[in-house]
């Protein structure tokens, strides 16, 4: 139900003008949309492995898989804090993270071998990788990025589509829920004092994914595991 006012500035507009909105909003609708057929697809991608962990092995790497889509207003704002006009083609040139994917793993060792089996992927094509784990933030943060680019199938054709995969521990991905909620809580303005405490927590759970995953291997007369070498 439009307000008076909406209703008086859309009786304003002509015809011509009315379908120029409709035509932008119909073209807004069908970008966004290939982002989540995109998402779809990795998340597809996935399941599918873990489907064949559960079948085929008696342990399965992957505990969690969430996913979500940045809203238009979300990208919007970027690209404006980015210096970049807000265009269609800028913004599938600039902004890679619109559709994103999160993988759950127990152990560290899980998180490179699901990059490894998905990356390999031959309708995958990897356009940048952040390991976050190997080389963490300053904050403490570890974490696999990965963005790669995934080609959805429509009427109108292929449309190749960047997703953003981040896979990390479950003690990672614990530490990352809660600083979020803190930074959401302070408005970024978080007290010197408690970064701090989100550093240390961070390099506690860093400490508690080596420890369960020794216990892990110990129990399963599983060789001692190496930190990958960097795929940054």
């Amino acid at each position: 139900m439009l307000t008076a006012r909406a209703q008086e500035s859309l009786d304003t507009l002509d015809a011509g003008a009315l379908d120029e909105i409709r035509a932008l909003r119909d073209e807004t609708e069908r970008f966004m949309l290939r982002y989540k057929f995109g998402m779809d697809e990795v998340i597809t991608k996935v399941a599918i492995l873990r489907e064949e962990f559960n079948q085929a092995n008696d342990y399965n790497p992957i505990e969690h898989i969430s996913s979500r889509l940045k809203s238009l207003d979300s990208v919007v704002s970027k690209m404006r804090r980015k210096g970049v006009e807000p265009t269609f083609d800028a913004i599938r040139d600039t902004v890679t993270d619109i559709a994103g994917v999160r993988v759950t793993c127990s152990f560290v060792s899980d998180a490179y071998r699901i990059f490894e089996l998905l990356t390999a992927q031959p309708d995958l094509r990897v356009l940048k990788v952040k390991d976050y784990i190997k080389q963490p933030k300053p904050n403490g943060y570890q974490s696999l990025h990965v963005i790669v680019e995934v080609p959805v199938f429509l009427s109108t054709g292929a449309h190749p589509v960047a997703v953003e995969v981040q896979i990390r521990t479950i003690a990672m991905d614990f530490w990352a829920s809660l600083e979020h909620k803190i930074y959401y809580k302070y408005e970024r303005q978080v007290p010197q004092e408690l970064l701090e405490k989100l550093t240390d927590a961070a390099r506690t759970a860093a400490e508690l994914d080596t420890r369960m995953e020794g216990l892990h291997r110990q129990v399963h007369g599983l060789p001692k595991a190496h930190r990958a070498t960097s795929l940054v």
